[in-house]
């Protein structure tokens, strides 16, 4: 994960997860805002497990990269069967995917087996996982002095409120806003993942009187002197704060956006059921005006063929 790529692209999966929960949960609530109840995921019409199996391939890929393709030797441990101190950070990356694997293959069970804790339960697996990613981020090997620790502290504030939001969702599922933060954080994630891929690996965008250099097979951003690293820590204080408002901005024009769309769509049907019931209405009274024409024209009828008979 010490790469461009290997920033960019879960932060990546993280933003998309994170969008389309954001969707799905405004949407949601537009369509039922008093009989509203957050999900933990979300089903696609021609594929239920759709966002589930790509978690789960997302957490595979992940894993394979860190242990096996990325290191020289294409596997992680040393001759002797040891953890190599350059791979400690593979390992710990390889976990957080791993504990996501372990949340979206037992959310695809419960939902197959239906038991009466499903919501809880699935909830409480997303817990474990973002548990998991806070611990692994707050204990990571990697420097947590450095530029690139500053983007994990900020990081790691992220990741809590996604916890803590998971957690809430247990006891509150009714919660809009509650579930309206919690994707707001999945997708903060991901743009924060994909910022720190760019700021970090890109020479052209490490701060100035900072420089990259090779420590235990990746590269790190080093600062010459203390006053050129307390400026590259706000800096990213600063990108931090800008991102913050962006995604809020954002998040909050999606919401006003999708509750205009819906509210129009209903308005749309309900004349269109309006239209309907006129057309039902102004039916069942030609109905009524057409039974005595038809009793008068079934009269002559008649009258015709007694006429017919008696002549015969």
């Amino acid at each position: 994960m010490g790469t461009l790529v290997g920033h960019v692209a879960p932060g990546f999966g993280f933003f998309f997860i994170g969008l389309w929960h954001l969707l799905n949960h405004v949407k949601l609530h537009a369509l039922n805002p008093k009989s509203y109840t957050s999900l933990p995921w979300f089903p696609t019409s021609k594929f239920k497990y759709f966002e589930l199996y790509l978690i789960m391939v997302a957490c595979t890929m992940s894993i394979s990269m860190e242990l096996f393709i990325g290191p020289d030797r294409h596997q992680p441990l040393d001759p002797d069967g040891t953890i190599p101190s350059n791979h400690l950070h593979n390992f710990e990356h390889s976990n957080i995917s791993m504990t996501f694997f372990m949340y979206a293959f037992f959310s695809i069970l419960l939902d197959k087996f239906a038991p009466p804790a499903q919501y809880g339960l699935t909830n409480f697996l997303a817990t474990v996982a973002f548990g998991q990613q806070l611990l692994l981020f707050h204990l990571h090997s990697a420097d947590h002095m450095g530029v690139e620790g500053q983007y994990h502290w900020l990081l790691q504030i992220v990741i809590f409120i996604s916890l803590v939001t998971t957690l809430l969702g247990i006891k509150y599922p009714k919660s809009f806003l509650n579930s309206f933060v919690r994707s707001i954080s999945i997708l903060f994630q991901g743009v924060w993942l994909m910022v720190m891929g760019f700021m970090l690996w890109t020479p052209e965008l490490i701060p100035k009187n900072c420089f990259m250099n090779l420590e235990e097979g990746h590269r790190v951003v080093r600062c010459h002197g203390e006053e050129a690293l307390e400026r590259a820590k706000s800096l990213v204080n600063i990108q931090f704060s800008w991102y913050i408002v962006g995604v809020t901005i954002f998040a909050v024009s999606l919401y006003l956006i999708i509750i205009k769309l819906c509210h129009e769509k209903a308005d749309y049907q309900s004349i269109m059921r309006f239209e309907e019931q006129q057309e039902e209405n102004d039916d069942v009274e030609a109905q009524k005006k057409s039974k005595p024409d038809e009793t008068k024209s079934f009269l002559p009828m008649g009258n015709s063929f007694i006429a017919m008979d008696i002549e015969r």
